[in-house]
This record gives C-alpha cells, sequence and structure tokens, in this order.
C-alpha cells in the first residue's frame, strides 16, 4: 500500500493520510496500532506503523522508541559486530576482486546482502551490474540507502525479497555469473546456505557460475570444561535439586568463545562434514567419527567451527582464538563421559541441511540424562 504523509493545519492535532479522500487516523491510534503489531511479533509491520507516524511528526518520542524496538527484534545485533570484522572483510574483498576481474561483464548476485558491503565491493571492483538480494524488508530499505549514499545505485539493485523467491527474468536480467554469500552462522548451517545456493545453482545461476564460497568444511574438538558445562546444565544448588529444570536446556548448539572459558582440549581437531557448495545440496547428512582422546578428561561438550573456501587460497573461519565476530559453536552433553587416551570416542555426528548436532556413541555416561531423548535419527 502507498501511502501519503500530510499535516492538515485545520485538524486540532496532526494525522497520517491512508487515501485520496483526505481520510486519516490520529497518531495515537497508529501508536496504539504499531504496539499490537509488535505484541504479536509482527515486527516488520510495527516499523512501517511507527514509520508513517514519523512520516508527518519526525520528533515524536513514542514513535521513535516503538520503531527502534520493533528494528532491534527484526535485525540481529551481530550486524554491527559483523561489518567491523576487518579480516573477514578483507578476505571477501580480495576474493571479490579476483572473480570479477576475471569477468567484469559477469552479472553479480549478493544473497543476504545486509548492509550491502558485499555487493559494493563487487561494484568497487568494476562489476558492471550487482544484484543484491535481501529478504529483511528493513534492511533492504536501509541497504538501498547505503548504495545511493555510497554512489554505487547505477550499479547495484537491492531487491526485497528472500533469493528462493526470486527467478529470471522478474528479479534478475539474466543468470548470475558470480554468487557472493555469506550466510551463515558460528555453525556454518544455520541460516540455510546448502538450500539456498542449491535453489540459487538451479534457478538464479549460470551454469559455469563462480560460487563464493565455493567450499565450507565443519571441525570439531573435543574439549572439557565445567564453566560451559555450567551454562547449560544444572544440578543441586542451594539445598535445592534444580536438575529438572535441565529438560528446558539447549539440545543443540549455542554460540560463545571457546578462550573466554577455562578448559582443556581432549582431543585434535577433525572434520566433521566437507561441502562443495558447487553441487551440495541440503539433504541429512551422517558420519561416525572415531576419535581419540589426546588427554584424559571428563568430556563436556563438542566445539565445533567452520572453514571456508572464498575461491583457491582465501579461506575465511572463526576457529578457537581468531578474533573473529563468529564466535565457536558449543554443544553441551547431557551427561559427563570420563575419556582416556587410547579409548576412542565414537562421535555420532549428522545435519539436517541447517543444524549440526553431534551423540557421543561409546561408553556409559558417568551423569545423568535427560528423560526424553536429546537427539533426533537422521535418516
Amino acid at each position: 500500500m502507498t501511502s501519503t504523509h500530510d499535516r492538515d493545519p485545520a485538524d486540532p492535532g496532526p494525522v497520517v493520510r491512508t487515501g485520496p479522500d483526505g481520510t486519516g487516523l490520529e497518531l495515537g491510534a497508529f501508536l496504539d496500532w504499531g504496539r499490537d503489531l509488535h505484541h504479536q511479533g509482527r515486527y516488520e509491520d510495527a516499523v512501517k506503523a511507527f514509520e508513517l507516524i514519523l512520516g508527518v511528526d519526525r520528533g515524536n518520542e513514542e514513535a521513535l522508541i516503538g520503531r527502534n524496538r520493533a528494528v532491534r527484534r527484526a535485525v540481529p545485533r551481530w550486524h554491527w559486530e559483523m561489518l567491523h570484522d576487518e579480516e573477514r572483510a578483507e578476505l571477501y574483498d580480495r576474493a571479490i576482486r579476483q572473480a570479477v576481474a576475471a569477468d567484469p561483464d559477469a552479472l553479480v548476485l549478493d544473497i543476504g546482502a545486509g548492509s550491502g558491503l558485499l555487493a559494493m565491493m563487487a561494484a568497487r571492483a568494476g562489476a558492471r551490474r550487482v544484484v543484491a538480494c535481501e529478504g529483511q524488508p528493513s534492511v533492504a530499505e536501509t541497504t538501498a540507502r547505503v548504495v545511493r549514499a555510497a554512489g554505487y545505485d547505477d550499479a547495484v539493485t537491492v531487491v526485497s525479497k528472500m533469493s528462493t523467491r526470486m527467478s529470471v527474468p522478474a528479479d534478475l536480467p539474466r543468470r548470475a555469473g558470480l554468487l557472493v554469500t555469506e550466510i551463515v552462522d558460528c555453525g556454518l548451517l544455520g541460516e540455510g546456505i546448502l538450500g539456498t545456493i542449491a535453489h540459487a545453482r538451479e534457478h538464479l545461476l549460470a551454469p559455469d557460475a563462480t560460487i563464493m564460497p565455493s567450499r565450507g568444511r565443519i571441525v570439531a574438538q573435543l574439549v572439557e570444561s565445567d564453566a560451559l558445562h555450567r551454562k547449560n546444565h544444572v544440578g543441586k544448588l542451594y539445598g535445592f535439586d534444580l536438575a529438572p529444570f535441565n529438560r528446558l536446556s539447549t539440545l543443540e548448539y549455542f554460540d560463545s568463545r571457546l578462550h573466554r572459558h577455562e578448559h582443556r582440549v581432549l582431543s585434535e581437531p577433525v572434520t566433521v562434514f566437507d561441502f562443495d557448495f558447487r553441487t551440495a545440496d541440503a539433504r541429512p547428512q551422517r558420519t561416525e567419527l572415531r576419535i581419540r582422546p589426546t588427554a584424559p578428561g571428563r568430556l563436556h561438550a563438542v566445539v565445533f567451527w567452520f572453514e571456508m573456501e572464498l575461491l583457491p587460497g582465501i579461506t575465511v573461519g572463526n576457529p578457537p582464538g581468531r578474533d573473529s565476530h563468529w564466535k565457536q559453536a558449543i554443544q553441551c552433553l547431557p551427561a559427563v563421559q570420563r575419556v582416556q587416551p587410547g579409548e576412542p570416542v565414537v562421535l555420532d555426528a549428522m545435519h539436517d541441511g541447517e543444524c549440526v548436532r553431534f551423540k557421543v556413541a561409546t561408553g556409559e555416561p558417568a551423569g545423568e540424562p535427560l528423560d526424553d531423548p536429546v537427539f533426533e535419527v537422521v535418516s
């Protein structure tokens, strides 16, 4: 719906015009509407409601606060930390310049454009046409402003749509020759990179398109850490047995910086999954790993991270110790198990296309398992 915003001096208070007949609602009603949308979890719609008010009363403090609260819900805070990740930006910039130099006429598709940084890097490198796809409306609108302010709006077009809803020629003038994307979380798969790239290969990319990143692998390590264990487990405290509360603990992984928690590594890092994004799809996979502990200890968690090859020789990732905006992925185990060097730990690793999870399949756990199964079986 297209709305016009006018202030009518004849009215006792400011109104938001919603149609050519001059009818409107008082701002109080729009404030209530925006708050109701927020409480319903419709944060993008709440942003629009508050922006209607700000269109006629730019300094309305209630609307400013309401809009900001909705934006904070709709737009994750990690955007800012990611933008300040200089190593990640420099590596992507180097890879983009190399790919664009090889074919400046190739249409570039940036999926999950965010601020538009990678799309503008492609334009700065000499790409003549870039389509930046961003699924969050508030972010997409702001991306277009960023691109316009930077002077790249002649080369970069922002599409406010999920890439899986895009098509040629409705959203792309032709199939793209270069795909650039960074839709990964700390565990690599959590933002749907496998399915997104598979869809793009089928519907949006030329057969010989360059895909960036081209590969991604997941690396895991066994860890002893009471500090990590306490982040997801509780027992007897203050004279009470609080263990039943563990039914609400996280069954899969959460993100945290390993070096900020006292820990001991119990094994060497091992590669769990290795994806070629030029061919991989989102079908579930399962693999069994035999890991030989390098030290005795109590196995509290599996810590894992990714390494992405943008182009041959250019790799970005989030291993422990690297100052990346991506933290490490931590999966705490439901029961503590003692391990010894020379006694292999069988680690059952699986993914469903969007989430990696682990199960220790050897030995009898020494702790108290949860009442219900923790791991789903992936066939």
